[in-house]
């Protein structure tokens, strides 16, 4: 059976509910307990909406109350001594000092998240560094959803990803940050196993690092750290996510990973797909990224349809899900929500919860046949050929000055 599935859900909130939220928060205007609660309603209801949209396996953790790797900082205690945490539990004060500062202590540097324009807060690592699980978060809100009946899929921000995105902490000499791989690790192992003890069946562990250029060290780092993950585990299947672009010269080594699946984003590299399925071993399920999950326009489902079967000839239906390229929190949430937009442009559109909609038409096709799906084939053509053909995306006057 076909499973269509998303790697993450935007989670500022169909009207800016988040934002709102986080900025009463910060001027005092409401308390932690208020925030969270805000928070709470926006994962709530953002679970549901993918439920009801026919996706299989939600995602969990990837709500942030201000971005992934920030998140993962807080899970591994890694905070730098100028923020005077007590070596606990990283609460919202010191969560937020490390993101935006506070009185005598400088906020931690925020750059791009790889080519997008979402930024994350980097790392400061030192070569002695002491890790510590300091932040449920995962179990948590994995927990949060199983108690409303929604078994999800735990998200996690990679240890070799993490380690590279890090710099050296201010004052410390810089060095080779994948020297601190074997510190991180048990700290990962635990959440797993706790994970796993609250009754998860698979985690996704997101390395887009995978797309870059990584010499034959870092290679090792990721087998070695993928071998360790994989035996702390136990029953969990653990999926590795690579996006924003293809796997290129690490096609070995991420097929090698001793993980239950592997993503490819087959939207910003759809010809990777033909060198995996050539290759062996191929990991037992492989997760194709084949709607758009970085821009605002509807897919060529036709075109989607076509890169799942050719999955789906090669290795069974059981052994393949559909997705999205990435997580969709580069895209608004909701289409309905913009009732302003010209009805030309709208019918051209898609924002997250319509692209769930197309993963799981995908999904269908591809399990039933593309007669099954025939109509919404059908209005994918036409809203192509009517964007490509309208004067307001391809200007006349335009195209003369360009020549």
């Amino acid at each position: 059976m076909m499973i269509a599935t998303n790697l993450g859900f935007p989670r500022i909130g169909a009207r800016r509910e988040l934002k709102q939220a986080l900025e009463a928060f910060w001027a005092g205007r409401c308390d932690g307990e208020a925030l969270a609660a805000s928070a709470r309603v926006l994962r709530v209801a953002n679970w549901r909406r993918q439920a009801e949209a026919g996706i299989k396996h939600i995602p969990s953790n990837d709500f942030s109350l201000y971005d992934q790797v920030l998140d993962t900082s807080a899970m591994l205690g890694a905070v730098p001594p100028r923020f005077g945490w007590s070596g606990e539990t990283v609460g919202l004060e010191t969560y937020f000092a490390m993101a935006r500062g506070q009185p005598g202590a400088a906020a931690m540097e925020m750059t791009k998240w790889f080519d997008t324009n979402y930024h994350y807060i980097v790392p400061e690592l030192t070569p002695g560094q002491q890790f510590r699980l300091a932040s449920t978060k995962p179990v948590d809100e994995f927990l949060e959803a199983k108690n409303l009946g929604i078994l999800t899929r735990p998200v996690l921000v990679g240890p070799v990803t993490y380690l590279l995105l890090a710099k050296s902490a201010p004052g410390a000499p810089d060095f080779d940050r994948l020297v601190l791989l074997d510190r991180i690790l048990p700290v990962y192992e635990e959440v797993l196993r706790r994970l796993a003890a609250a009754g998860a069946d698979w985690v996704q562990i997101d390395e887009p690092a995978l797309v870059l250029d990584l010499d034959d060290r870092t290679q090792e780092a990721l087998a070695s750290a993928y071998a360790h993950l994989g035996c702390a585990a136990g029953g969990l299947r653990l999926l590795v996510a690579s996006y924003f672009g293809g796997l290129g010269d690490n096609l070995a080594t991420a097929l090698e990973l001793p993980v239950a699946g592997l993503h490819l984003d087959l939207v910003r590299a759809p010809d990777q797909l033909d060198a995996v399925l050539a290759s062996a071993p191929i990991p037992p399920v492989l997760s194709l990224g084949v709607i758009d999950g970085r821009n605002i326009w509807r897919s060529d489902l036709g075109a989607a349809l076509i890169l799942v079967d050719r999955a789906v000839a090669r290795l069974g239906p059981g052994r393949v899900m559909v997705a999205p390229s990435c997580s969709l929190i580069h895209v608004p949430v909701d289409l309905e929500s913009e009732t302003g937009l010209n009805d030309e442009l709208r019918s051209w559109m898609a924002f997250a919860a319509q692209k769930l909609v197309e993963v799981a038409i995908v999904a269908r096709g591809a399990e039933q046949g593309p007669a099954a799906i025939g109509s919404a084939l059908a209005a994918s053509r036409a809203a192509a050929a009517a964007r490509a053909g309208s004067p307001r995306s391809h200007d006349a006057a335009v195209a003369r000055r360009a020549r």
